[in-house]
């Protein structure tokens, strides 16, 4: 390992494992500086003037107090597509990705189509699809006034086509016209139950935004009771509701949808094995 990115890993390793601490010294200096892996290991690296030093020790104070990465930096990659993120929306995960691809193996060939995304946050979804699926109409939604600017703001920089929307899902109210249809709607909604806080890491409670994490225990299934309502009456026939979940209730999820009126409800693992995403088919 390069000596820079060595003195970076061995500041982290104490309060990061050994391996997440090297991989974060290494992300950071490509990032930020343009020093790549094949840099550091070629012995290329060049050297930080002082004001890059400076920023470095600031990036490094802030990793060793758990800010995520991905805020410090501002960005985070998402289906091989960078995307502003800062603390008003989520942060992206994996598993959003492959609830992204199911959609675009299953849909992108057919071609136009209209498409929401409920509570959109980054706009990673939508952004993503669209840039899959250039001929579809993509309409996005989000309650947050901070979360949308950033989803527009990520819509320009991807030079992609989305059109976006305030709205609560939970009030009932329709999402613009009255008569709008859709052939696909896809959301990942606030999952998480409040009893679950203290199983999850520091840098996501004390970072990201609540209101995007967490349902209450008594209704955990609270926004897809909302947003299968809704679907089951904006999708046009043979539309898809496609939904990220929490891995604790795949099977009452299932139940859930089945009660509202779909006709099929299909149920799919993450890379690592838990319940986390669901198609239904109207």
């Amino acid at each position: 390992m390069h000596p820079l990115s060595d003195s970076i890993a061995r500041r982290l390793s104490t309060v990061y494992p050994d391996r997440e601490a090297r991989a974060l010294a290494r992300h950071i200096l490509e990032m930020r500086f343009g020093i790549t892996r094949t840099d550091l290991l070629s012995g290329h690296a060049r050297t930080l003037s002082v004001e890059e030093r400076h920023e470095l020790e600031n990036i490094v104070n802030r990793l060793l107090q758990k800010e995520p990465v991905q805020y410090i930096l501002g960005q985070a990659e998402f289906c091989g597509h960078l995307f502003h993120v800062a603390p008003g929306v989520l942060i992206p995960r994996p598993e959003t990705e492959e609830l992204v691809q199911w959609i675009v193996h299953d849909h992108a060939a057919n071609s136009p189509a209209r498409l929401l995304d409920i509570g959109t946050g980054s706009g990673c979804i939508a952004v993503t699809l669209a840039l899959n699926w250039p001929d579809a109409q993509i309409t996005a939604t989000d309650i947050s006034d901070d979360a949308l600017a950033i989803a527009q703001e990520n819509a320009r920089q991807n030079k992609a086509t989305v059109c976006f929307r305030q709205h609560d899902i939970l009030t009932g109210q329709p999402i613009g016209q009255t008569e709008d249809r859709w052939d696909i709607i896809v959301s990942n909604p606030p999952y998480i139950r409040e009893s679950e806080r203290e199983e999850m890491e520091h840098n996501v409670l004390d970072h990201e935004p609540r209101q995007a994490l967490f349902v209450p225990d008594s209704r955990p299934l609270l926004f897809y009771e909302s947003i299968g309502r809704y679907a089951v009456h904006a999708l046009r026939r043979g539309g898809c509701l496609y939904v990220e979940i929490n891995r604790a209730f795949g099977p009452d999820t299932v139940r859930l949808f089945y009660s509202m009126g779909f006709r099929t409800v299909e149920l799919r693992k993450d890379l690592y094995g838990n319940d986390r995403m669901i198609k239904c088919h109207l």
